[in-house]
């Protein structure tokens, strides 16, 4: 896909990782529309910023009305209540499906016939290494990752036909307002936006971004001991 000519909608694009990619994009001369809750809080010069709460219906709907000229969606707006599956409150693990699974969908299927009659173009879904691997600290957040996970592979092979290519994106930690309680070694988000990019630019399936999320994937295929020592006998 070229972006030079390409129009851009990146939903929670205020900060973090949203913010990174809109970034690149104006950078590879994109013109970008900067979705958020609130958009007066989006500061990155040369973006039009884009009322959008993708939990909401009407706003989704009065988004792709906006943006109109739209070829390239990024559902990259996420929550993190950090609720656990057993003792978590119920109403932050729907919040997890609601803005991950139900989110992603409803903003896919508002744009998808928007980017259609404008040619076609492409789907960038922000996954996360989370998607495959399930520490039960944060089982809400990975329901709903893997939800997605599950909702980017059954729509790429829809959306193929109408000339829409779709690639996800899997990546660990990123140096983020949402990952700042985790102590681990994070990415810098400019640099997975560069790869998240590239891959959207060469027409991937897929873009796997660093060693978590490459050696998660590769042990899939094995023992679910290895990914879980705790279940080792």
């Amino acid at each position: 896909m070229e972006f030079h000519n390409a129009v851009a909608v990146v939903s929670g694009a205020n900060r973090g990782f949203g913010r990174a990619l809109a970034a690149g994009l104006l950078a590879r001369g994109a013109t970008v529309y900067a979705g958020a809750r609130k958009p007066e809080t989006v500061d990155l010069p040369g973006v039009t910023p884009l009322q959008l709460d993708i939990t909401d219906p009407a706003s989704v709907a009065a988004a792709a009305e906006v943006a109109h000229d739209a070829t390239l969606l990024v559902n990259n707006a996420g929550s993190g209540t950090g609720a656990t599956l057993l003792a978590g409150d119920l109403a932050d693990i729907r919040l997890e499906m609601e803005t991950h699974f139900f989110g992603t969908l409803a903003l896919t299927r508002a744009f998808a016939p928007v980017i259609e009659r404008n040619g076609g173009g492409g789907v960038l879904n922000v996954l996360s290494v989370l998607s495959w691997v399930h520490p039960p600290t944060s089982g809400a957040y990975n329901a709903g990752k893997a939800a997605e996970w599950a909702l980017t592979n059954a729509l790429r092979v829809e959306l193929a036909p109408r000339g829409i290519t779709t690639t996800a994106l899997h990546v660990g930690y990123m140096d983020t307002d949402m990952a700042a309680h985790v102590d681990a070694p994070k990415h810098d988000p400019a640099d997975i936006a560069a790869i998240a990019l590239d891959a959207v630019a060469a027409g991937a399936p897929e873009a796997v971004s660093d060693e978590i999320s490459r050696s998660v994937r590769a042990g899939l295929s094995g023992e679910l001991s290895a990914l879980y020592p705790q279940l080792a006998g």
